[in-house]
């Protein structure tokens, strides 16, 4: 079902060298290593790893570590407050995506979602194979396949979320939406989700779309702007339950002590698109 094309190819040699470079990062091992690693000449892995992040793989892993990631909460958290203050949200700011959100409940759609058509497709993205459904209100889901997985397996897992609907394969129309979101980014793009969940999880969902590129919070934070500060085990419920990856950022939670934490497509692809977020936006 899926060609490995140079990009994914590259995204593969980016994760293994930042998985090589964590687990030995303390003693800083020089570029001919990291390369060694990941099968390429210095040079060539040079290039690639700064023609993705727009940074040296040394650097990109600082951003990672537990003591800048605690400084970038607080950071975040200010930043996100004055945001709100001035009545402004992700959406206006400069590198980011300009994401809209609709949402049906699940009575809803089980009363009027029959016959909704999916178009749907895979893709290469800067953090390897995705697919990618979209219906006529809008990009309904997004998730990214995993190294070792069968690819159908997140077809199924979207044909079940969706299990009313009709599916039609269609790579070019869905390609679209792909470069809209992981393009070259000129000015601000406009996108449209359409999300099926309970109340509360879209208020979860639309605290998301607030956390701008670069930002980081915590499942607290999260819980502290929908007004439910005791609820920080739903809010993980409903973090876990996002079916559009990147665009509704649930990537950008961690845990309050800096580290990372898990992610539903791999811990390693929620670093790559962490450390990759904070060199663009810095």
């Amino acid at each position: 079902m899926i060609v490995s094309t140079e990009t994914n190819i590259n995204y593969q040699r980016i994760e293994q060298a930042i998985k090589f470079l964590e687990e030995n990062f303390q003693r800083q091992p020089e570029l001919d290593e990291v390369a060694e690693k990941v099968h390429l000449s210095p040079f060539h892995f040079q290039r690639i790893f700064t023609e993705w992040a727009g940074i040296s793989p040394k650097r990109f892993l600082q951003f990672l570590t537990v003591d800048y990631l605690k400084k970038k909460l607080q950071q975040s958290k200010n930043l996100i407050d004055a945001a709100d203050a001035a009545g402004l949200s992700s959406q206006s700011r400069v590198y980011d995506l300009f994401t809209t959100l609709e949402a049906v409940t699940p009575q809803e759609y089980k009363l009027r979602g029959s016959g909704i058509r999916i178009e749907y497709g895979f893709h290469e993205t800067p953090f390897g194979t995705c697919l990618l459904g979209v219906t006529e209100r809008g990009i309904c889901w997004l998730s990214f396949v995993n190294v070792d997985d069968d690819p159908r397996h997140e077809l199924e897992s979207m044909k079940e979320h969706w299990h009313n609907s009709v599916f039609h394969q269609d790579q070019a129309l869905t390609g679209e939406f792909v470069q809209r979101i992981f393009g070259p980014l000129h000015g601000q793009e406009k996108l449209h989700v359409l999300v099926k969940g309970t109340n509360f999880q879209v208020k979860v969902w639309e605290a998301l779309l607030r956390l701008p590129m670069g930002a980081v919070t915590t499942y607290q934070g999260i819980a502290e702007q929908i007004q439910n500060p005791k609820a920080m085990q739903a809010v993980g419920s409903a973090v876990g339950s996002n079916h559009i990856a990147y665009l509704i950022p649930c990537h950008r939670v961690i845990r309050k002590d800096g580290i990372l934490g898990e992610y539903r497509w791999s811990a390693s692809r929620k670093k790559s698109i962490i450390g990759w977020e904070m060199a663009k936006a810095s």
